[in-house]
């Protein structure tokens, strides 16, 4: 991929991380499923313009919402729905890189060694 496809990526998560992070922040019920998600889009936002490979952290994103939002039975309206649609294409991109076997529902997978990771519970 060249660096002006890296940079629509890039751009294009930003805007939809922010879209939707937005949305859910004026959610109704805040349950703390719906806050993690919103703890990890904001580390993602955060973070994309670093990592090396930013469709896998998408697609660990989208993975994340999708099992946390089962978990807490979590459904998003079409609006919201449409923006993980996206992330999803653009999650698609990254095959499998590396993610047999791992825990998709782990929320610390998104923040460094040296990040306090915040804790809904």
């Amino acid at each position: 991929m060249n660096s002006n496809q890296e940079n629509d990526v890039r751009s294009s998560t930003k805007q939809y991380v922010k879209q939707l992070y937005n949305l859910l922040s004026k959610h109704g019920d805040q349950s703390s499923e719906l806050r993690d998600i919103m703890d990890v889009l904001s580390q993602v936002y955060k973070k994309i313009d670093e990592v090396k490979n930013p469709e896998a952290l998408v697609n660990r994103l989208v993975n994340y919402i999708r099992i946390v939002a089962s978990t807490g039975q979590i459904n998003f309206p079409t609006d919201q729905e449409k923006l993980i649609i996206k992330l999803g294409f653009i999650g698609q991109k990254a095959g499998l890189n590396g993610l047999y076997m791992a825990d998709f529902s782990d929320k610390s997978q998104f923040y460094s060694v040296f990040e306090q990771i915040p804790n809904q519970n």
